[in-house]
């Protein structure tokens, strides 16, 4: 069969949106001509290959303000942009993956009766699945609990695809501080964290006292790099594409609970701290790191109550050795819990459904 099917991926804006939608374009690319559709100013023209041929609209995330209708009101209008793009490229299929850039792409589709199917990888489903999931012909669930809150759509539970890396063991880089202390991954989601920065700032003293070896990955935006004396143990990056190989060779997670987070710590098994974004819609960031919490392998931190008292506290009792004893036995507690968690293999899944709608030409 000659690849003439196109497919339209909408994601757009931070990794928990991107990151599942670029495993699934390429688990299909051998059968699809992939277009992507993306938003101007935000982390698509980074992360998207050339090959994936991204456009980019000018929407931008509604601030609360008395202006909040009218900018959701410009987002559906660009509804018209979008049929515009999907008639000029022919496109039979979309796949999206929630974000303000499905909802006009959702309505676009639904008016020129192109098949769409909108990926959920949040425990409580976000805005745009909540309002327009009914008009998708299918919704796809990274967490089975997720179907209670989605009664009128067609909902099928697939997981949430991972990149690559995840799926095959990968080596510790050479940069990460060698030593014999427990190594932790800080790290923030795709946009770094300022709450949990100030976190590891202030008990920089303590964890080097304690010999942690420390990645301290504090995000592109709006972050100040420090410098730490005698830093042999602490390594700091704005980014890494080694994410995968962090979190299979580390001890502790220290982390944000996006839906992408949750699911790379289920499938590589890690223990976790979990100190979820406390302004995320519907709270659904708490929801997520509670999924992990509930079985014994995250300690959940809310962001209101954390301190420097606090983080340190935890820290000294997951690494707490008893007397007799030459292990960490709460953090090998976490560990053997993570180990209890369903995995799904998503991307096969979500393939399958995909080229159900192929065409022959």
């Amino acid at each position: 069969m000659s690849k003439k099917n196109n497919l339209l991926v909408a994601a757009s804006g931070t990794g928990g949106h991107i990151f599942p939608a670029l495993a699934v374009s390429k688990e299909v690319e051998d059968e699809w001509n992939i277009h992507w559709l993306g938003a101007q100013q935000r982390l698509d023209a980074n992360l998207i290959p050339k090959e994936y041929n991204l456009m980019t609209l000018n929407i931008k995330t509604p601030r609360k303000n008395i202006f909040l209708f009218y900018q959701y009101i410009e987002i559906l209008m660009s509804t018209f942009q979008i049929i515009r793009i999907l008639k000029e490229k022919k496109i039979n299929l979309v796949f999206t993956t929630g974000g303000y850039i499905s909802a006009p792409t959702i309505v676009a589709s639904k008016l020129l009766r192109i098949p769409v199917i909108i990926h959920e990888s949040n425990l409580i489903p976000g805005m745009v699945t909540k309002y327009f999931g009914f008009l998708c012909n299918y919704v796809l669930l990274g967490f089975k609990k997720t179907n209670s809150y989605l009664k009128n759509c067609k909902t099928i539970f697939t997981g949430t695809p991972l990149r690559e890396q995840f799926y095959k063991s990968n080596l510790l880089p050479e940069w990460v501080p060698i030593g014999k202390g427990p190594l932790l991954i800080v790290m923030g989601g795709s946009q770094g964290a300022k709450a949990i920065n100030k976190m590891i700032y202030e008990s920089l003293e303590f964890l080097m006292k304690k010999k942690f070896r420390i990645v301290h990955i504090i995000g592109e935006f709006n972050q100040k790099s420090f410098h730490v004396k005698n830093s042999k143990n602490y390594v700091q990056k704005k980014f890494t594409n080694e994410i995968a190989a962090l979190i299979q060779n580390c001890d502790l997670v220290i982390s944000r609970s996006g839906a992408g987070t949750i699911n790379e710590l289920i499938e590589t098994e890690k223990p976790s701290i979990l100190i979820p974004y406390p302004y995320s819609k519907n709270n659904h960031q708490e929801k997520n790191a509670i999924i992990l919490a509930e079985n014994g392998g995250s300690v959940l931190i809310n962001q209101n109550k954390i301190s420097k008292e606090v983080f340190e506290e935890t820290l000294e009792r997951i690494f707490k050795i008893e007397k007799g004893k030459n292990q960490y036995e709460i953090l090998d507690l976490m560990k053997k819990n993570m180990e209890n968690n369903n995995k799904i293999k998503s991307k096969i899944e979500i393939k399958k459904l995909i080229n159900y709608f192929l065409k022959e030409f």
